[in-house]
This record gives C-alpha cells, sequence and structure tokens, in this order.
C-alpha cells in the first residue's frame, strides 16, 4: 500500500512538471520569438532613428553658422569688390573658427578660384583637379547648401564632415562658396556612446560598401563584402535606402538594421546579438522552472502525505470497531494468521478467550442505546487494562469479544479471564448518575496444531455457551 501511494505521488509530479515545463517552454518560446520581431521591426529601427536625430542635431550648429557665412554681406561686398585684401577674409574666417570650435572654416571665390582659409590662400580650385570636384558640385547644385565627408584640403590626412554653402550676390548668382568643418571623431564619439548604452555594434557603410565609420568593437572589415557573415546580404543592404534582417554567425542570430543617411549619402547599420536579448528570457525560464519544480515536490509531498493520512484513517476505520477501538473480525483473520506462525516458528502456545456481557439486551433496554455503548466501551477499556500489548482484543460481534493470547497456555488465560471478570464484577459502569452492574461470561482455549481460526473459535463458542448454561458470570474451557 505505501508503494501506491508513492506510485501516485510520483505519478501527480510527472504529469504537473510535464505540465509546467510545457508552459514555461511555450512562454519562453513565445517571448523569444516576440523579442525577436520587436528587435528587428521596433527597437534597431528605433535606436537608428535616435543615432541620425543625433547626427542631425550635431550638424545643426554648423549649417546655421555656414548659412550666416553665406548670407554676410562681408563676403558678398569683398569678393564683388576685387578680393582687394586676403588678411580681411583669413581673420574673418578665423574668428569663425575659434568662436564656434569648428575644425576649418574657407571660402571659394568663383571669380579667382582661390581657397581661402585661416592660414591665407590654401590653392586655386580647378576642375581638372578631382580634389577639387566637390567645389563645382557644390556650386551648380540646386540646393543651397550640401554635406559630405571629405580629406581637408587644409590636411589631407584629416575627414571631416564639411557643410558647403553657396554664396549669391545680391541678384541670385553663385559667386563662391563658403562653409565649416566638423571633426569627424564628434560622430565616431557618438558611436561609442551608443554602443555602451544599448549594448549594439554601429557603423556607416557608402553606397559602394566601404566600412567609412565604426565602433571599437566592430572589428577590421574594410567593406561589406569582405564581412564573412553579412557579405551575401551586402547587395540587399546597399540597394536599400533602409532594411531589417538578420544572419547567423554560427553561433547565434545578429539581427541588423540599416538606414540612409541621406547628408552623407552613408548606410547607418545597427547590429544586435540576439544572446543579449535571450539571456534575460532564459533566465526567467530558469527561475520558472525552479519554482515549477519546487511547486511540483510540495504538491507531490503533500499529496502522499495527505493520502498516507486519509489511507491511515480509512484504515483505521477497516481495521478497528469505532465504538471500542478493538480489532474488528476482518482485520482479526489476519492477525490470527500470523500470530500461529508466528507462535510454531518459536515453539510456544498459544490460548483464546472469547466472552460477552450477561444480560446486555436488559442493559439496552433499561439504559437505551447510549448506555448499551458506553457499556461495551468501558468493557473494551478494562479488557486491556488486563492483557499486554502482544494481545489483540476484537470485537467479534454485538457484545462478544475475544482476545488472544500468544504464548500463553490455556492456566494462564484462565487466570487472565478471572481477572477480566473480576474487574468488570467490582466496577460496573458509570453512565450518567447512574451505575451500571455489569458481570461477563467466558470460554477459554487453547490454540492446537494447524487447526483453522473457524475450528478454534467453534470450540472457544462452546466453552462459553457452557458458562451461559451454568447460569451466567462463569468461566469454562475446553
Amino acid at each position: 500500500m505505501p508503494g501506491k501511494k508513492l506510485h501516485f505521488a510520483l505519478i501527480l509530479c510527472i504529469l504537473l512538471g510535464i505540465g509546467f515545463l510545457t508552459t514555461s517552454f511555450v512562454s519562453f518560446y513565445v517571448a523569444r520569438d516576440s523579442l525577436q520581431e520587436q528587435i528587428a521591426e521596433s527597437t534597431l529601427p528605433l535606436t537608428s532613428d535616435n543615432i541620425y536625430s543625433e547626427i542631425q542635431r550635431d550638424l545643426l550648429q554648423p549649417i546655421f553658422i555656414s548659412s550666416l557665412m553665406a548670407h554676410d554681406t562681408f563676403f558678398r561686398d569683398w569678393t564683388l569688390n576685387g578680393e582687394k585684401n586676403t588678411q580681411q577674409v583669413t581673420r574673418y574666417l578665423s574668428e569663425i573658427q575659434k568662436r564656434y570650435g569648428t575644425v576649418t572654416a574657407f571660402f571659394v571665390s568663383d571669380k579667382s578660384r582661390n581657397y581661402y582659409h585661416t592660414d591665407g590662400i590654401i590653392k586655386q580650385v580647378s576642375p581638372d583637379d578631382p580634389d577639387d570636384a566637390w567645389y563645382f558640385h557644390s556650386k551648380n547644385m540646386k540646393d543651397t547648401y550640401e554635406i559630405n565627408v571629405d580629406h581637408d584640403t587644409a590636411d589631407r590626412s584629416r575627414l571631416t564632415i564639411f557643410v558647403n554653402y553657396q554664396v549669391r550676390d545680391y541678384e541670385g548668382k553663385v559667386i563662391g562658396v563658403t562653409g565649416v568643418g566638423l571633426a569627424v571623431n564628434s560622430v565616431t564619439n557618438l558611436i561609442e556612446t551608443y554602443q555602451k548604452r544599448y549594448g549594439r555594434t554601429i557603423y556607416f557603410s557608402d553606397r559602394q560598401g566601404n566600412i567609412t565609420l565604426h565602433g571599437s568593437d566592430f572589428g577590421n572589415d574594410k567593406t561589406l563584402q569582405a564581412h564573412k557573415s553579412i557579405s551575401p546580404l551586402a547587395t540587399q543592404i546597399l540597394t536599400s535606402p533602409g532594411t531589417s534582417l538578420s544572419y547567423n554567425d554560427g553561433t547565434e542570430t545578429i539581427f541588423v538594421n540599416s538606414r540612409l543617411v541621406p547628408e552623407f549619402n552613408w548606410l547607418l547599420l545597427v547590429e544586435q546579438h540576439e544572446q543579449i536579448g535571450d539571456q534575460r528570457i532564459e533566465n526567467t525560464l530558469l527561475i520558472n522552472i525552479a519554482i515549477s519544480l519546487f511547486i511540483t515536490l510540495l504538491v507531490g509531498f503533500t499529496a502522499y502525505f495527505t493520502i498516507r493520512g486519509y489511507q491511515k484513517r480509512l484504515e483505521e476505520l477497516a481495521s478497528f470497531d469505532k465504538l471500542t477501538s478493538a480489532c474488528n473480525r476482518q482485520v482479526f483473520d489476519l492477525v490470527f494468521e500470523k500470530v500461529t506462525k508466528a507462535c510454531r516458528r518459536r515453539k510456544e502456545q498459544l490460548a483464546m478467550i472469547c466472552l460477552d456481557l450477561d444480560q446486555f439486551k436488559e442493559i439496552n433496554d433499561t439504559y437505551g442505546h447510549p448506555g448499551g455503548d458506553t457499556a461495551l466501551r468501558e468493557v473494551a477499556t478494562m479488557i486491556r487494562s488486563q492483557i499486554s500489548d502482544e494481545d489483540t482484543l476484537c470485537r467479534w460481534g454485538g457484545d462478544e469479544f475475544v482476545v488472544l493470547l500468544p504464548g500463553r497456555d490455556r492456566s494462564n488465560a484462565m487466570q487472565t479471564a478471572r481477572r477480566i471478570a473480576d474487574m468488570i464484577r467490582q466496577n460496573g459502569v458509570r453512565f450518567g448518575r447512574e451505575n451500571i452492574s455489569l458481570t461477563i461470561s467466558a470460554g477459554v482455549t487453547e490454540y492446537r496444531d494447524s487447526e483453522t481460526l473457524s475450528s478454534i473459535i467453534n470450540r472457544v463458542d462452546q466453552a462459553l455457551y457452557s458458562s451461559k448454561n451454568a447460569g451466567r458470570d462463569q468461566i469454562s474451557q475446553a
């Protein structure tokens, strides 16, 4: 029976465990798919938008400065008057650079083709020089200004973000191009800031796939096409103004979002590793599994001990007489078999007493069933007080009791029966304010080797009837 309880508890734990684990893993995969969708459709695009907004914000001031320079009457008048005093324009450019902290300030006159810088005239631009193509493009463009990234004419080793602004005379004719330069490292610092803040890889590529700017954790690849994992997607990225996709680097999935920065004609790319988002979900899964296992074990133990308690109670109800707490006839059959085997093995004698209350019907008629129940209960208590723990008391039925005495012979059983009879006769039973006088009749016998329970019961019953026929309050043996 204990095995069945344990078996039931184990099955319950297994079912609960399967249910909890199924729910946990389903939730995990749903959350992971939702996270992947959120990364691809929301998180990365939002990061790209934020970075783009920061770049635009950083460009507002140099655009504003270049606009002021282009509309300043000084440039117009000085150029239209023949560019006579070079120091005036270099001093003006120096003041702009110092006041606003730009890395450079310049003016190119369309009439003289002179490139004016804070250090004076750097060169004369020429349509035949590829390095000067920016000027002729800026001069002839429809918009009044453009932003481009190029090497500084004054320092070819320095990559600079230029704001080129057309200078027009009072009739709207282009008479030159002016502007300022913004250090590229300010954008690089922005990349590093965002990488630390969001834990993502950020870099820029031109429309040919060349990596133009990147953070410290990007790697050594010079082009998208050289990037081992992303190279199959390079064409898709470069031919689209913005896209969201993913690739696998052999260990995990990496999500990529790209968007065009039209001011540079560069693509801004933001990457996020799946593990960064998955780690919290995996931790949550492990916590859920731990909680589920704890609850499963708790429910299993609770079920086991609850069933054991109920079973014990049911066994008691099925094994013992509710009124007297003596064992019943079904249990006595098992006890008799067990005791007889033990006595035969130890070569001990075994005796039995069968007794019932004299005139019990009159007690019920006089005091009612409550009085009769009280008498039976107290008689059982007095019997127990005269036998040992190894002995077994059974309520055989009605007011009849059987006592099994292992290790005793007929003579010892007669002595025990007399003690029980004397005690009941002398004490009686207290019922309310009444004292019910009681006597018993008993039969005593000794177990014979290999005989059955029915055989010994028949013999001890005969002895009991002999006591009844002898006038009650008697003890007979058979």
